[in-house]
Formats: structure tokens, C-alpha cells, sequence
């Protein structure tokens, strides 16, 4: 069984670097898709990015890409921002040196050593995309890096609840910001909604996936019940729901306190719930009432991963 502090370190940098990757990659489709449209006419929509991101919007908002970028990138101040981020999973790679294999550590501390680079020489303002890949790649690298060099123990498996765990939020908060009532009936969208919808397939690395499944039909419907419900996709909420329960059921049979914990319980009802979930229920009802819910639970896992395995009491640990 692991110390607390090992494997409360361990979940951390699963999530850390979740948040960093989805980040990036929301930035850049964002700035992506503003690149033919207008200044003052909707081009640059960076009240809607902090939305997605679920970021506090600073009170003097970004007017350029190259203010975004140093805001929600580079801003150390900002405990959001990427580099706030990989900071932080660095941070707590460092203490659990002894149970993560060297390749990860080497990783995560020159993924952050190229940020603190890229951030010196000023050069990022005109590569934005490369910047974004750089952090994206980055993230891809160490969770391969990860699942190749780390024993599939009890350690690893924190690492996958904190980074599930952190998808399906991410991924359940920025569906919200589409899906609202009136929006996801049948019927393809307008041009300037389809962008939208688009963009946000692009934002979960889904449009590929999607499209092999439904082809190019952009329908919001279909893309919502792909981002919920689909089972095989890695992105969509069912799916890392998925894994958090198997992980933490991975955890209880390694813990001393024995399997069927809370954490465990909460997460199987999120899975069950989107195993047996129907979109037209779904979307008849309230859609975002429904993902706010998702949300919830996800902060119910949380505090009961934290009351069971990270933050419990002494006297629990002690024989009787």
C-alpha cells in the first residue's frame, strides 16, 4: 500500500498535466478558428476560451492572441495556466522520484525546462501552434513515456484516476458551453453554429473519430452523444468514466481497507449512469443540467478519493 503522499503526488500530476494538454490544445483551435474572421466581429471570442476552460477571466481581457497566450500559457501568477501547470506536476514528480522511472522524470522536467525557454526568448508570439504542439506532444510523450517505463501497480493507477478523473470534467464543462436548449435539435446547424461544433470535435481530438462513426454529418446531437456516450473513444466521458472506476477498484483490492469504498461506489454510479444513458432522454430533459451533474459527481469522486486513500484520519489507518 502507498504512502498518502506518494500517491496523493501521483494523482496530482495525472491531473496537472490532463488540465495542461486540454488547455493547450483548446487554445489552439480557438486561435485557429479566428484567423479569417474580423477583428471586433467575433475572430477573437476569448471571453468564450476562458468559458470553455472554465479559467476566472482577468479584468482587463486579452485583446491579441500574443495576450492570450502569455495569460493563459504563461502566466505564472495564474495558477490555471499551462506553465502553473506542468510546474506543478514537475513539482510532484520530483517528490515521488523513487516511484516513477527515470524516463518519466527526464520527460516532465524538459517538457517544463522548454516551456521556461520558450517563455525566455519571446519567440512564441508568431509560432502559437507550434508552442500548442509542443505542450500537447509533450503530455502524449509522457503518458506513453508512462504506461511503457511504470509498473501497472498501485502507483500507475493513481495516475490514471487523476488524469480520467480530470477528462471527464474538462470534457463535461466545454460540452456544456455548446449544448444548450434549442440547440441540439434535429437538423444540421447554420454555417456559423457548424464552425462551432467543429471547432469543439477538433478542441476532444474528435473529429477524425467522429467522423468515421457518423461520416461528415455535423449534426450537434450525434456530436454530443459521441462525446458522452461513446464506449470505444478515449476522449468521450463515458469512456474515462470508465477507467476511474477501474482504477479505483484496482486501488481498494491493493488497500488495506478492502474494496468497496465510497470513491469507488460514486465513480461505478457515473459509469453506470452513462453505460445505460440514452441522448434523446438526455437532451429532452436538460442537457445541462445533466452535464452540470457529471460535474458534481466528478467533485464527489474527488473528495472521496481524497477522504478514503489521500487525507484520511489516522486512527482509520491503525489496526483495531
Amino acid at each position: 500500500m502507498l504512502l498518502s503522499r506518494v500517491a496523493d503526488s501521483l494523482y496530482w500530476i495525472g491531473r496537472y498535466l490532463e488540465r495542461a494538454e486540454h488547455t493547450a490544445r483548446v487554445i489552439d483551435v480557438r486561435l485557429d478558428a479566428g484567423l479569417d474572421r474580423i477583428p471586433g466581429a467575433g475572430g477573437w471570442d476569448f471571453a468564450g476560451l476562458y468559458a470553455d476552460l472554465q479559467f476566472t477571466e482577468p479584468s482587463t481581457p486579452p485583446a491579441m492572441p500574443s495576450e492570450l497566450v502569455e495569460s493563459a500559457i504563461f502566466d505564472t501568477a495564474n495558477r490555471e495556466s499551462v506553465i502553473a501547470c506542468v510546474t506543478s506536476a514537475r513539482e510532484n514528480a520530483r517528490q515521488v522520484r523513487e516511484e516513477i522511472s527515470a524516463d518519466m522524470w527526464e520527460h516532465v522536467n524538459g517538457l517544463y525546462l522548454r516551456l521556461r525557454e520558450a517563455r525566455s526568448e519571446g519567440t512564441w508570439a508568431s509560432r502559437s501552434h507550434y508552442l500548442s504542439r509542443l505542450i500537447i506532444e509533450g503530455v502524449h510523450l509522457f503518458q506513453g513515456i508512462t504506461d511503457a517505463t511504470m509498473g501497472h501497480g498501485e502507483g500507475w493507477q493513481y495516475l490514471q484516476v487523476g488524469r480520467f478523473l480530470e477528462r471527464v470534467d474538462v470534457t463535461a464543462a466545454l460540452l456544456g458551453q455548446h449544448v444548450v436548449k434549442g440547440s441540439v435539435g434535429p437538423g444540421a446547424p447554420g454555417p456559423v453554429n457548424q464552425i462551432e461544433w467543429v471547432a469543439l470535435l477538433r478542441a476532444c481530438s474528435a473529429l477524425e473519430p467522429y467522423c468515421r462513426v457518423y461520416t461528415a454529418d455535423i449534426r450537434p446531437r450525434r456530436i454530443a452523444e459521441f462525446l458522452l456516450l461513446n464506449s470505444e473513444f478515449p476522449r468521450s466521458i463515458r469512456y474515462a468514466a470508465s477507467c476511474v472506476e477501474s482504477s479505483l477498484r484496482t486501488i481498494a483490492l491493493h488497500g488495506a481497507k478492502g474494496s468497496g469504498g465510497r470513491a469507488e461506489r460514486l465513480a461505478g454510479r457515473l459509469h453506470a449512469s452513462l453505460d445505460y444513458g440514452q441522448i434523446d432522454e438526455i437532451l429532452t430533459d436538460d442537457p445541462q443540467m445533466y452535464l452540470q451533474g457529471i460535474t458534481r459527481q466528478v467533485d464527489q469522486i474527488h473528495a472521496a478519493v481524497y477522504q478514503t486513500y489521500l487525507a484520511y484520519p489516522i486512527d482509520t489507518a491503525l489496526p483495531a
